[in-house]
């Protein structure tokens, strides 16, 4: 053997060994499921220890007889250059209120702890306040028939909020309207009278696929949008929270937000005065992935609802750590920010992530 194909085999024995688990575009390690599956429907859960990544890999290693020595080198030096290493840095959005809700904006790292699966950080590797990253939001509205009495009333609500939230050349959202199945009626876009009209083409009927929606959305949309820099991704879900019609659990809907980086805010369109089984899903979505849920019983608290999630998104702080103890072991990892201050201060955040499988 020559000392090119040596070389060759060296290069493909440490692909070898390398994480082959990818990252999100913000540096949060996200399992293979969740590519996998990307071009498919989106009522299909992620798969299990997919091993695409190595049989693409495999395959490329194949070279044609006679081929020239030029080629053989190019294609060796593109071979090596595709290999990608996990880097064991998680990215947390986080926000603070005090003892009225009151959003606070100027603390600073030392002012908080930072744990990662119950033991502290390594590293603390940047902090921020961020109050003006770009957004990329989706809307998702339920458009089944249990939602239908104040149906119009939202949607006025919800376009004044894409007004007011959404600026040009800046900022992206999209429109997805479900029932048995998610519909986008507007896709990213930073016009406000387009993503208007994507909200006024919704029209109630039919069962409630909610969980399929937002596995689609976070999945489909928000994981697979492009951006140059960093951003702030969230959705806002309107609906009742009852679901009769999805093909994915609620788990696996939230797991899917929480391997995008998505930020749930939901907005509950209950209006017995009282909260049901569908309210508390509707808090368990919004809490895992460190938003907030809202209950507007009143039409005129829809509107309020709206107006705190636009200030919550330039109220928010960022921070990147290195975990101790890691390992690539595909297990959901906890996540705990507690301010110094514990007790006047209150930090919301996702609760926790997925680690790459080696």
């Amino acid at each position: 053997m020559n000392q090119r194909g040596i070389s060759l085999v060296l290069a493909m024995g440490c692909l070898g060994l390398a994480t082959l688990a990818q990252t999100s575009e913000n540096g949060n390690p996200i399992s293979p499921a969740t590519t996998q599956n990307q071009g498919q429907a989106p009522i299909t859960p992620p798969e299990k220890a997919p091993q695409a990544a190595m049989q693409a890999t495999s395959g490329s290693n194949a070279r044609t007889p006679g081929a020239n020595a030029q080629q053989s080198s190019t294609q060796e030096d593109e071979n090596v250059a595709t290999i990608r290493t996990t880097v064991n840095e998680v990215n947390v959005v986080f926000t603070v209120t005090d003892k009225h809700g009151r959003y606070i904006k100027d603390l600073k790292k030392n002012d908080f702890t930072f744990s990662d699966d119950a033991k502290p950080a390594a590293e603390i590797r940047d902090f921020k306040s961020q109050t003006d990253l770009p957004l990329q939001v989706g809307l998702l509205v339920d458009a089944s028939n249990s939602v239908r009495d104040r149906f119009k009333f939202e949607q006025e609500s919800a376009i004044e909020f894409l007004n007011q939230t959404v600026r040009p050349k800046y900022d992206a959202a999209f429109v997805v309207g479900f029932d048995v199945t998610p519909e986008v009626t507007q896709d990213f876009t930073d016009n406000t009278e387009m993503l208007s009209r994507g909200v006024r083409a919704l029209r109630p009927g039919g069962g409630t696929a909610m969980f399929d929606a937002l596995y689609f959305s976070c999945r489909d949309k928000l994981l697979k949008a492009p951006r140059a820099g960093a951003v702030r991704r969230a959705v806002i879900l309107l609906s009742d929270g009852e679901d009769n019609q999805s093909h994915v659990t609620r788990e696996e809907a939230i797991d899917m937000a929480q391997r995008a980086d998505v930020i749930v805010y939901t907005i509950s369109t209950n209006i017995s005065g009282m909260k049901g089984k569908g309210d508390k899903v509707l808090v368990r979505i919004a809490g895992a992935t460190g938003g907030r849920a809202f209950f507007p019983f009143q039409l005129r608290d829809v509107s309020n609802a709206f107006a705190e999630i636009q200030d919550e998104l330039r109220s928010q702080y960022a921070v990147s750590y290195k975990p101790a103890d890691f390992k690539a072991d595909g297990r959901y990892r906890t996540i705990e920010i507690v301010a110094m201050d514990k007790k006047n201060l209150h930090v919301r955040s996702r609760r926790g992530y997925f680690a790459p499988v080696q």
